[in-house]
């Protein structure tokens, strides 16, 4: 008898009661994260690249578009870090208003910026992305890598499968999002893979007026309570 298949055995009991806890993690995650936020006026998740410095005219750019949307009275939401980030916190934080940081834990590259007076931090992708589009009635998103492009793709399988109601994406900087967006026409469109209107989901700007004013039409556009903007998932629940 191969006197190893205990130790695997035990090995194996291990790792059961390693995943029964990790579930106990998740769902602390989520309570605090739901705790946390539920209490806060509308708001609007502003993403982008983490390397971005504060010379950028994308860095910039997202600090005025933070300050535009505070002086409306509404929340900041950012993942946290450096770059587009840490410019849209600290235009939110330099105009009063509630800046909100979701931190997530990585090995590199994702630090606290200063600007924050709400601040969470995550192990888990999968719940911090489910408080950004929940606590959200907008997203503003900037120049960024595979983690902003994560963002972007995934918002909007949500809203072409129905699982979350429309509301505005705006792609800031036409000159950055045009070869993407004509791959999407090209190729996608073009070979059935989505439908025509699939790409009205998302509209470009390139400017931080732009921006604010496309979320001002959608707020006076729809009937819902602040509430309900605020609550995207909902819907399906």
């Amino acid at each position: 008898m191969d006197s190893s298949l205990p130790l695997i055995g035990y090995a194996m009991d291990d790792l059961k009661t390693s995943e029964a806890w990790r579930i106990f993690r998740i769902q602390a995650e989520l309570i605090n994260g739901i705790d946390t936020l539920n209490d806060f006026g509308q708001g609007v998740s502003i993403f982008g690249g983490a390397r971005f410095k504060e010379d950028s005219p994308y860095y910039q750019a997202a600090m005025q578009t933070a300050s535009l949307l505070t002086a409306d009275g509404l929340t900041i939401i950012t993942g946290g870090g450096p770059g587009i980030m840490e410019a849209a916190n600290r235009g939110c934080i330099e105009a009063g208003g509630t800046s909100i940081g979701l931190n997530i834990v990585l090995p590199r590259e994702q630090y606290p910026n200063p600007f924050q007076n709400v601040s969470l931090t995550f192990r888990y992708f999968f719940i911090r992305k489910l408080m950004f589009v929940r606590y959200a009635m907008a997203y503003v998103i900037f120049p960024g890598g595979f983690g902003t492009m994560d963002e972007f793709f995934e918002s909007l399988t949500l809203m072409q499968t129905g699982k979350i109601r429309k509301f505005p994406i705006i792609l800031y900087g036409s000159s950055y999002w045009a070869g993407l967006i004509a791959w999407l026409q090209e190729e996608m469109v073009n070979n059935g893979c989505i439908a025509s209107n699939d790409v009205q989901l998302f509209h470009v700007v390139d400017s931080a007026e732009e921006a604010t004013a496309a979320i001002h039409d959608f707020m006076k556009q729809s009937s819902r309570s602040p509430e309900q903007n605020r609550r995207a998932t909902d819907k399906k629940e």
